[in-house]
């Protein structure tokens, strides 16, 4: 076995001679120089774990050739030989090293684990989540080196009155840190014992029956998907990014019903639900035909995409409200329609199970024992809901109140 010091020299002179095989640095045990006849030329260090029991190996530092000279291959060599004295394989350290600046970089790692999420609502919320406040901190640091003060950082950012985004993003931290252990990438989570920041306070905002009445004509003076879809949501009670993202092949015109898949709906959970008179007249306006179509967007823009101008039209709205001779509305939300049936059922004595069933709410009627053996659907009952609802709404639109 050749020996000698590894130099520029030396290399340009084995070179040269077009030596194939390998030169061991008198100096540095472990430190090699691998020539070929070709005139190629590598470094490589030669170690053992376990002494000299234990099986050789060998690990390529690279080529001959920026960055790789006689004297940072010498440097390197050092740093791995020094690695192995202290216990530690360098070649899997390597593996670790590059592994995190990869795999486990957290903009790479976070695109992943959205990847893995299921419902379109929780997956929304985590992309947007990862979006807008947690990979501008975080960044490409390699999870396993992320902690509890790194996350503390990303809640430090955030506008303090963003109560609602706080426990969003909490969240989804949360559950990413817990996949993460639960795939070995991390040995713990660095959010165990920090605290859920504080709910929201719940909203108990509901609109009165004049305030749908005035709502209800002014809305389709907006933009021409706006208005169906506040009398959509007025209607049948369903969230606004559900009714805004209706496909024609999601309602059945001779049943008079709209069904939704669980990767459609916020809670993951599919949800059908009987169309009122109101509704039904509202899908005939807008489809322009006496048969509905069978696919595409029920509520497109001129470019084919969906309806997303919400905070621009509401003020439209509710511009449009303040001049129609009467007192300007409290301020409210699209979601709070949605509150507004829910306590229209309840003035109405419909049961709070029907309620539920309408929102497609999983609360205490749908939850725990009740959840897992109570699978009637509440069909009929909802059908009947929704047209006691119907015949509220003309009452309060013809102007004359319910006795």
């Amino acid at each position: 076995m050749a020996t000698g010091r590894i130099t520029k020299r030396t290399l340009d002179a084995l070179l040269a001679a077009a030596v194939d095989g390998f030169l061991w640095d008198e100096d540095l045990r472990g430190f090699g120089l691998k020539t070929t006849s070709r005139g190629s030329a590598s470094y490589v260090v030669q170690y053992r774990m376990g002494g000299r029991e234990a099986k050789t190996r060998r690990y390529t530092i690279g080529t001959h050739g920026s960055p790789w000279t006689p004297s940072t291959a010498r440097e390197e060599a050092t740093r791995m030989l020094l690695l192995v004295a202290q216990g530690v394989d360098p070649v899997e350290s390597d593996k670790q090293r590059r592994r995190e600046a990869v795999d486990l970089a957290f903009s790479n790692y976070a695109d992943r684990f959205a990847a893995s999420c299921k419902g379109k609502g929780w997956k929304t919320m985590v992309t947007r989540s990862f979006s807008l406040h947690i990979k501008p901190h975080l960044r490409n640091k390699a999870l396993p080196t992320i902690t509890r003060a790194d996350v503390v950082d990303v809640f430090d950012k955030m506008p303090v009155e963003q109560v609602a985004n706080r426990r969003n993003v909490f969240a989804v931290l949360r559950r990413l840190f817990k996949w993460a252990v639960s795939r070995g990438d991390i040995e713990r989570s660095p959010m165990e014992g920090m605290e859920t920041p504080p709910p929201v306070k719940p909203r108990e905002r509901w609109l009165s029956d004049e305030e749908l009445r005035r709502i209800w004509p002014q809305a389709l003076k907006c933009h021409r998907c706006f208005g169906p879809i506040v009398r959509l949501l007025i209607t049948t009670g369903q969230r606004r990014e559900e009714i805004a993202g209706l496909h024609w092949d999601e309602l059945d015109q001779d049943q008079r019903e709209l069904t939704l898949s669980g990767d459609r709906t916020k809670n993951g959970e599919p949800t059908s639900i009987p169309l009122n008179d109101l509704a039904v007249a509202e899908l005939d306006r807008v489809s322009r035909s006496e048969r509905w179509p069978r696919q595409g967007r029920v509520f497109p823009t001129s470019s084919g995409a969906g309806f997303t101008a919400y905070a621009k039209e509401k003020k439209k709205l509710d511009k449009l409200i303040g001049v129609d001779g009467g007192d300007p509305l409290p301020p409210w939300r699209l979601h709070d329609l949605r509150r507004t049936l829910a306590t229209g059922f309840q003035r109405l004595g419909v049961r709070f199970e029907v309620t539920e069933a309408v929102l497609n709410h999983v609360g205490s009627a749908r939850s725990g024992v009740a959840g897992i053996y109570q699978r009637h659907d509440w069909r009929e009952e909802k059908r009947e809901a929704l047209r006691v609802w119907n015949d509220h709404i003309m009452t309060i639109l013809a102007n004359t109140p319910r006795r």
